[in-house]
């Protein structure tokens, strides 16, 4: 193929044609992609798994995605491509099950030293004796156990054998986001709102645009001072009252420091309240 034709023509004439030359040039286009791909998995070296073995399962994602692309579905190559890749990854480490031969010799080696030694001392071995019986350093010893031990749990791992497909579930899916809101929190807050709502609504109507002008257009006193024809001071007293009439209505649970309404832990944005004495 020459260096001018782009890859979208490559795949127009491929998906006419199918010429394996064709197919060829895409394998080698995508290439990058594969270890790009791979390398997000996340599979650390301690598996004793050669990178390349990876990138090799990795290829063969690949190439079956080459051949099923239908680029009139209108998905991105790499957004289909990445499933497969992925998904032909982590078949091929659940068929070793997750371990390689060298590693699962290892615990056959381990398996065969303690139950000789617990035998012919009549009691479980030390990590000493088991390492001398083995022929490796007790530290060594500690090390193999640890390797024999490790299990590979990508985030990116599938649920289930339809999660290969694109919008399939995850590992990544099940962890707990500690971020999120939890529905018990959700449920109060919209609970919250409504209550205020209702205590604001029920607020004399000079009240209620005194609120609107402080929190929601985030007016100052004095601003609000000119747009409502008083003073100051009397701003300050009229937005005080209506603290109060809230605080009355829905008890101290929406009060906070220094006068701020607290909805769902969201404060005023841009100016806090004026200072005033906690009763």
């Amino acid at each position: 193929m020459g260096t001018s034709v782009s890859i979208d023509e490559v795949w127009i004439e491929f998906i006419h044609t199918r010429r394996s030359k064709l197919r060829d040039h895409l394998i080698m286009e995508y290439a990058p992609f594969v270890r790009f791909v791979v390398g997000r998995l996340g599979i650390p070296s301690t598996t004793l798994l050669d990178a390349e073995d990876l990138v090799g399962y990795g290829m063969i994602g690949l190439i079956n995605a080459i051949d099923r692309y239908d680029p009139s579905r209108g998905v991105r190559f790499e957004a289909f491509a990445t499933a497969r890749i992925r998904g032909a990854v982590i078949d091929q480490l659940r068929a070793l099950n997750w371990l390689p031969r060298s590693a699962a010799s290892r615990t056959r080696q381990i398996e065969s030293a303690l139950a000789s030694l617990e035998q012919r001392l009549g009691r479980p071995a030390s990590e000493d004796e088991a390492a001398l019986e083995i022929g490796v350093s007790t530290e060594r010893y500690r090390q193999m156990l640890m390797e024999v031990g490790t299990t590979v749990l990508s985030l990116d791992a599938p649920l289930g054998v339809a999660a290969q497909d694109d919008e399939g579930a995850v590992l990544a899916d099940l962890l707990e986001d500690h971020r999120a809101v939890s529905p018990v929190e959700l449920a109060e807050q919209s609970e919250l709102v409504t209550a205020l709502s209702t205590a604001i609504e029920r607020l004399p109507s000079r009240e209620r645009l005194l609120l609107a002008l402080y929190y929601q257009e985030e007016l100052t006193m004095k601003e609000i001072s000119k747009v409502m024809c008083v003073s100051e001071s009397r701003v300050c007293q009229l937005h005080m009252q209506a603290i109060m009439r809230l605080r009355g209505t829905l008890g101290t649970y929406l009060y906070g420091q220094a006068g701020v309404i607290r909805v769902a832990g969201v404060t005023r944005g841009r100016r806090s309240a004026p200072a005033t004495k906690s009763s």
